[in-house]
């Protein structure tokens, strides 16, 4: 058996990415808004009353925080390329990581396309920038 901790809260995402330079760059969270209980397989995909905050509309310094944990949470897996980390915002604002997704999704509804949008980064763009990370240090330099 694993017990946890049941987490009452926000659930929000932020995307992250490897940049040219030396660390990972973390984009603006996503609030997450199911219209049923939980953002399951359903919410996610099939249904079109799910919303989604992007820029999430919290407060610049909790936004900051929120992206710095999880391009550290992103780093700490030793995870490159790109991927999401998943979280939970507590009514104190607390952040709890939830996970972190090394093989996030390039869909219609996919977030971390939606974060990059949000950012002025067209899709096309994203995927270069992707790509690129595939790329040996020596050769993105």
């Amino acid at each position: 058996y694993m017990v946890e901790r049941m987490v009452i809260g926000d659930e929000l995402t932020v995307g992250v990415f490897d940049p040219i330079g030396p660390e990972a760059r973390a984009l603006a969270p996503i609030h997450i808004q199911p219209a049923v209980e939980f953002y399951d397989y359903e919410a996610k995909y099939n249904r079109d009353d799910t919303v989604y905050h992007c820029p999430a509309g919290l407060p610049e310094a909790l936004e900051r925080s929120l992206r710095e944990l999880c391009r550290r949470a992103y780093a700490a897996v030793g995870a490159s390329g790109w991927g999401r980390v998943d979280l939970v915002l507590d009514a104190e604002d607390r952040p709890w990581l939830l996970e972190v997704n090394t093989v996030p999704g390039m869909t219609d509804h996919s977030l971390v396309p939606m974060a990059a949008r949000a950012a002025g980064i067209d899709v096309e763009s994203l995927c270069w920038r992707i790509l690129e990370t595939s790329l040996p240090v020596q050769a993105r330099t």
